[in-house]
């Protein structure tokens, strides 16, 4: 049977998706609009002004995009990094609905200053330390300025939802570094900030979740590799002219924006959505529970690969995992 959105599972709930303008955000508001929902899309992107990115993604679009699928979009420009900023957005989401119902805080805006593979693995003594703060500042800082104006709309009535997004579960970046001082921080924090904010939200019946998508189909990644959504499997062949495939072999197992999106509406329409509270997990897990598709159809799940049949040096085709 070919699984497809619940088109009204969300009709009629109020959501926040702080980060909105590309990748996950995007992917998130996408899925949440399909679903129904009303969501106040958020960032820095907009038609008058770029972000440190320099890229043509607004988050008018991505509220046109809501629309387009089904819900009602909503564009606000915040730097959630201003505190004035985002409490006028609270005052502005109190005023317009008087509640939310989803929170979901994918703020990021630090690829560059992550820099590319061949500035991994740079020790903290010799990474720009500037850089490696303001990283701090837009992955980890921005998540509490955001959860602090928005939660208390959240939590006036039970069932709320606050998801963290991040990258990697947090029994993964237990025992692996990633990327460096600066990044590996910034990744376990959010991880522990859901577990953090679940603790303070469960007596007042809400719900808090890290989520992290696998190897993302970001459009910054599509472009890295030369490919769009629609022809994003050419990236891992032989281009003419070329002895090595513009991606790694893994990338089969990559991931919409979408995907993680679905995640996100699965569990807000999940009533036992509790049992997860203060939960570390991954898109794939979740496509496994609730039995979402991406919007190929298909069910990536790179973490469990990566744990199984990568770090072990087992050799599988990678659509078994998909």
């Amino acid at each position: 049977m070919v699984w497809s959105p619940n088109r009204e599972a969300l009709r009629g709930r109020v959501a926040v998706v702080a980060g909105a303008t590309r990748g996950a955000g995007r992917g998130s508001a996408a899925a949440l609009g399909e679903a129904g929902a009303t969501v106040v899309c958020t960032g820095r992107s907009t038609r008058s002004t770029r972000s440190d990115y320099n890229r043509a993604e607004t988050i008018e679009e991505t509220a046109e995009l809501v629309t387009h699928l089904g819900g009602t979009g909503i564009a606000v420009a915040v730097d959630h990094l201003e505190p004035d900023q985002v409490k006028k957005l609270a005052e502005k989401i109190w005023k317009d609905h008087g509640h939310i119902d989803v929170l979901v805080n994918d703020i990021w805006g630090a690829e560059l200053l992550k820099g590319g593979p061949a500035d991994w693995n740079t020790p903290i003594w010799e990474h720009n330390l500037d850089n490696g703060l303001r990283i701090l500042r837009l992955a980890i800082d921005t998540h509490l300025i955001t959860s602090h104006h928005l939660l208390p709309l959240l939590i006036d009535k039970p069932g709320g939802l606050l998801v963290e997004v991040t990258d990697g579960t947090a029994d993964y970046n237990a025992s692996h570094y990633r990327i460096s001082v600066f990044y590996d921080l910034a990744k376990v924090a959010i991880n522990r900030l859901a577990f953090s904010q679940g603790h303070e939200l469960e007596p007042y019946g809400a719900t808090a979740v890290a989520i992290t998508p696998g190897w993302l189909r970001s459009e910054i990644m599509l472009d890295n590799f030369g490919v769009s959504e629609e022809n994003w499997r050419d990236a891992i062949r032989t281009t003419a002219g070329q002895n090595q495939p513009a991606a790694p072999a893994d990338f089969a197992l990559s991931e919409s924006p979408r995907y993680l999106g679905r995640a996100v509406v699965a569990l807000t329409a999940d009533p036992d959505r509790a049992r997860w509270n203060k939960k570390s997990v991954s898109s794939g897990q979740l496509a496994t529970e609730y039995g979402f598709k991406d919007i190929d159809g298909s069910q990536p799940d790179i973490w469990r690969y990566i744990v199984e049949i990568r770090e072990r040096g087992l050799d599988v085709n990678p659509d078994d995992y998909r």
